[in-house]
């Protein structure tokens, strides 16, 4: 059977002050009148319907998830004490399908992107799957539209036979998030793509590389297969997890991992990961300004306002920046540098009496 993983665990801490501890960004509605949790599941169906979505979230996250995607069982929520990275919350899933059903195929997935074209979407996911069952670790590559220096890129190898008109090639290597010039090579030789990070394999397989690569993670996971579905594996969960290393599955499996296979395509795809991600995905003025505010402003251009109070904001004479107000706490960000917002996160962890802005 194949199911779908929802990777929504992270706080997202580079959308502060609007993502917070208490409700992570995969509950926001940055986009619509829906959340990013809401979307990652909706767009989904009907290739996976809620009972094979299964979602690897924190113990906290559960209630608020749950209150915007009723439909979705309890028992499809894997906890995670704590994070890890990436590569141990999806040997956790992996252990928990195998259980369910030894021959499941995962389509890992995660709650901040958006994707505008829902149709092709779920037909790459289809093709992914049958590559899958034959043994390929399957990843899907985003056809560049720009030399990012934001992204992680991947190296189409040779090409493989077409699925379901989609063509796939072996992965020829990963390049971390390069330098500019890079990037412009990189997409003038047309043989790379961006790496998304959606997966897409059989369990058993990807617990076959973890007991490769990360033998000593693997360990820790047959200690908790040993008392998996018994009165002992929360126990046992709690006094392993935060001995486990944290990893992400890039570094931790893909980069060496055996039969590893791309399929580059073009399904609107953007990661939100910043504010600055925002502007592209909605409406502009004739100033260049994206307004999710109740704002008045006097030449102002080019800048990203965001609220959810129905507080007042004036701007005057302001360009290129980012403003974004909550109840206790306004962002006020240049431009081109959204990605430092976890700088300011970090400073707030760091200092005990700022605990209540995080």
């Amino acid at each position: 059977m194949y199911y779908a993983l929802i990777m929504a665990g992270g706080t997202g801490s580079r959308l502060w002050p609007l993502s917070r501890q208490a409700h992570p960004k995969q509950t926001l509605r940055l986009i619509g009148d829906r959340s990013m949790f809401q979307h990652a599941v909706e767009r989904l169906a009907p290739l996976f319907p809620t009972e094979r979505v299964k979602v690897v979230t924190r113990a906290a996250h559960v209630a608020p998830l749950s209150q915007q995607v009723p439909d979705l069982p309890q028992a499809n929520y894997i906890i995670e004490p704590q994070g890890r990275g990436t590569a141990p919350a999806i040997g956790l899933a992996a252990l928990h399908l195998v259980h369910t059903d030894p021959e499941a195929v995962m389509a890992v997935l995660t709650a901040d992107h958006y994707i505008t074209d829902t149709g092709h979407f779920r037909d790459v996911l289809a093709a992914a799957g049958e590559l899958a069952q034959a043994g390929y670790l399957v990843t899907l590559g985003i056809k560049p539209n720009s030399p990012s220096t934001g992204f992680g890129y991947i190296k189409q190898g040779e090409p493989l036979e077409q699925v379901n008109g989609f063509a796939g090639f072996r992965v020829a290597g990963f390049t971390e998030k390069p330098d500019l010039a890079t990037a412009q090579a990189m997409i003038a030789g047309g043989e790379y793509a961006w790496n998304s990070g959606m997966f897409i394999w059989r369990a058993d397989r990807i617990l076959e590389e973890f007991e490769r690569q990360m033998p000593e993670f693997y360990s820790q996971l047959q200690e908790l297969d040993a008392c998996f579905g018994t009165a002992d594996y929360e126990d046992a969960l709690a006094r392993i997890w935060p001995t486990v290393e944290k990893e992400t599955i890039d570094y931790g499996i893909m980069e060496n991992a055996e039969n590893v296979a791309v399929l580059p395509v073009d399904i609107g795809w953007t990661d939100i990961g910043s504010w600055g991600s925002l502007p592209g995905l909605l409406p502009a003025d004739e100033q260049g300004n994206t307004v999710v505010a109740n704002h008045l402003d006097v030449d102002t251009r080019d800048t990203l306002v965001f609220s959810d109070s129905q507080r007042l904001i004036a701007t005057i004479g302001l360009e290129g920046l980012v403003i974004v107000e909550t109840a206790d706490a306004i962002l006020v960000c240049a431009k081109g540098r959204e990605q430092d917002v976890r700088a300011i996160v970090k400073r707030l962890e760091s200092e005990e009496a700022s605990s209540k802005w995080l």
